[in-house]
């Protein structure tokens, strides 16, 4: 099979090889899938870069955790009635920040667990699969793991990435009020149209535009894309007792806690790891997500010889729209 992958960390252009490598076989409970499409998420880069120290788990690996494709076998102990079947995958390098497996989605096939692979409602486009996995599962617990949001209102750190985008999208369906910050027109632009008040935080005040905007009260939950950089913010505009959701924490993955800030509002703090998600809830977003039909905008396709071309536009972040590296051989 086709496959990309890197035996060191470090630049994309540098470290990402294509070749052929055997075909994996499916074990026992696992399906064989032919990936038609493979997402590229920031902790695909991360791990890749080695990012924070991160050293190599394995002596090769196939990069991605998420994708979508066909399964063509299945191991003893699963269904024959699961081949054919298109499916969306999750998850499939394991848990970040552990060894997990060597490898992911960057490949013509991919073996992995028959509950990884997810039956692809037929209103989601291949491309569209590949982008499911970490961000759509990630949005859904940011939004969902402290109850139900109709009625309140939601400020959403970041409602231009992936994981914001959807998380907008989850909390306005289901019956909150969301407000935004962005940093582009683009992405103020298409998140009106779903919706959303946006904020571009390059060119207002964020916190004195979302006391305007809820007449000086705040909002009760906050999803947080960078803890470290938002936690002043997150704390002035948190109403008592409020909880902030947080994804990921890049610019500092060591931050000061505000805590008398935080205290004196009363403010509940929750990490969100979209790789260890508990059964219920994963089970919950995967229903969820098959239930909806979500604009999962497509910002660039790569064919997979040009997958470093795909690891630098995430690097770069200036996207609206996810990444996605196609294993179509046109």
């Amino acid at each position: 099979m086709r496959a990309a992958y890197y035996a060191q960390t470090g630049v994309a252009a540098d470290v990402l090889t294509l070749g052929e490598l055997p075909d994996p076989e499916p074990q026992a409970g696992e399906v064989l899938v032919r990936v038609a499409a493979s997402g590229v998420n920031p902790a695909d880069v991360k791990r890749r870069a080695g990012w924070g120290g991160m050293a190599m788990a394995h002596p090769r690996v196939i990069p991605h955790s998420d994708g979508a494709g066909t399964i063509e076998r299945v191991g003893h102990g699963v269904s024959p009635e699961r081949i054919g079947e298109r499916v969306w995958l999750w998850n499939a390098q394991g848990g970040y920040g552990t060894a997990g497996r060597a490898n992911g989605t960057a490949a013509e096939f991919i073996a992995l667990p028959t509950e990884q692979a997810v039956a692809l409602p037929e209103h989601y486009s291949m491309e569209q699969g590949a982008c499911l996995g970490v961000p759509a599962m990630t949005a859904h617990r940011c939004v969902m793991a402290d109850g139900p949001v109709r009625g309140s209102i939601l400020l959403i750190q970041g409602g231009g990435g992936a994981v914001g985008f959807l998380a907008v999208q989850i909390a306005l369906a289901s019956g909150a009020r969301v407000l935004t910050t962005v940093g582009a027109d683009r992405a103020a632009a298409h998140l009106r149209t779903v919706g959303a008040t946006s904020v571009n935080r390059k060119c207002e005040d964020v916190t004195d535009r979302i006391l305007e905007l809820t007449d000086g009260r705040g909002v009760d939950r906050i999803i947080e894309v960078d803890f470290a950089a938002n936690q002043t913010t997150d704390a002035t505009l948190l109403r008592p007792n409020g909880t902030i959701a947080s994804f990921s924490s890049s610019s500092d993955p060591y931050p000061t806690l505000d805590y008398y800030a935080l205290a004196a509002k009363g403010a509940n703090v929750r990490f969100i790891q979209g790789f260890t998600l508990s059964v219920p809830a994963r089970q919950a977003a995967q229903s969820w997500i098959a239930a909806q039909r979500l604009d999962i905008p497509i910002a660039t396709v790569h064919p997979l010889a040009n997958i470093a071309e795909a690891h630098s536009a995430v690097e770069a972040g200036d996207n609206f729209g996810q990444v996605v590296v196609s294993l179509d051989r046109s």
